[in-house]
């Protein structure tokens, strides 16, 4: 399965404007036989905003003609796509990312097939105005693969990215706005989830200027057992590509000396001592 990261930069509060910039990558990946491209968080329209009432004006809602003119250059084009934008609904506003491609019943319809809302927020552009996120994390049937939603700053920890493995996720599609000052978690968390849950981590993030923030760049695509598969080093617009086995995260055993040399992250779980730990640490740490 052939799988892309869409680096790109993005014009701030036009919607309109992203969402042509993004039909033709989606071309570009139809062209090169792609079936999966991952796009930035907030994508669509844009992250840097100061204040809520801002970020409302240009936020959209998922049955926004925009979004469906996605829908259907995917579907004219037959590649899977997800990708980040504010969302609006009546009177909330969420950072969003929905992932949109066929399955379930009618295998040939593309659909939006997850729509997730981020739950852990930074102090940083919108993400100081919007609301916390609403939805669980969930794995969903996209195409052939099982792919699972995160934004940016949600893969800082370790619980919700074990939780998407958990749902037997194949591929975990993380949309970022990571500034320069992050570039060491665009280095250093991808390997280490995709490792640690033994599933393809595409990370893809923007580039260009916003509102007083420097994107880096370094999107990347990690495979099981921190493999790297695709990375860029520059903060240039460019689409990475890696050729994907669904096959080998679906098989968490791994035996590198028969009989010697056994790991499954998943079957030595002990979660009977985890639970406790956490509910007193979470306890402690609520009562400073």
């Amino acid at each position: 399965m052939l799988v892309s990261a869409v680096q790109m930069d993005v014009v701030f509060a036009d919607p309109i404007a992203n969402r042509d910039r993004m039909i033709r990558w989606i071309e570009s990946a139809r062209d090169q036989k792609i079936e999966l491209a991952v796009f930035p968080e907030c994508v669509l329209t844009g992250y840097g905003f100061d204040s809520r009432q801002e970020a409302m004006q240009v936020a959209i809602s998922v049955a926004d003609p925009v979004i469906q003119s996605l829908i259907e250059a995917a579907a004219q084009c037959q590649v899977a796509i997800t990708f980040g934008f504010l969302e609006k609904d009546d009177t909330q506003l969420y950072n969003a990312a929905v992932a949109i491609g066929t399955g379930g019943n009618d295998s040939s319809r593309y659909e939006i097939r997850s729509h997730y809302r981020k739950i852990h927020l930074p102090k940083m552009g919108a993400d100081r105005f919007v609301d916390r996120g609403n939805r669980p994390y969930h794995v969903d049937q996209v195409g052939q693969a099982n792919i699972g939603l995160a934004i940016c700053y949600d893969c800082s920890f370790p619980e919700p990215m074990r939780v998407l493995g958990l749902q037997q996720a194949d591929i975990v599609a993380l949309g970022t706005n990571w500034p320069v000052a992050a570039a060491r978690t665009a280095e250093i968390v991808p390997p280490a989830r995709s490792m640690e849950n033994h599933y393809y981590f595409i990370a893809a993030n923007r580039i260009g200027f916003e509102n007083g923030f420097r994107f880096c760049g370094k999107s990347s695509i990690c495979g099981p057992d921190g493999v790297i598969c695709a990375k860029t080093d520059t903060d240039q617009e460019m689409m990475i590509v890696a050729d994907i086995d669904l096959d080998i995260a679906r098989k968490k055993r791994i035996e590198r000396t028969v009989g010697a040399h056994v790991i499954d992250r998943f079957a030595d779980r002990r979660p009977e001592f985890y639970g406790e730990v956490s509910e007193i640490v979470d306890h402690k740490n609520s009562e400073k």
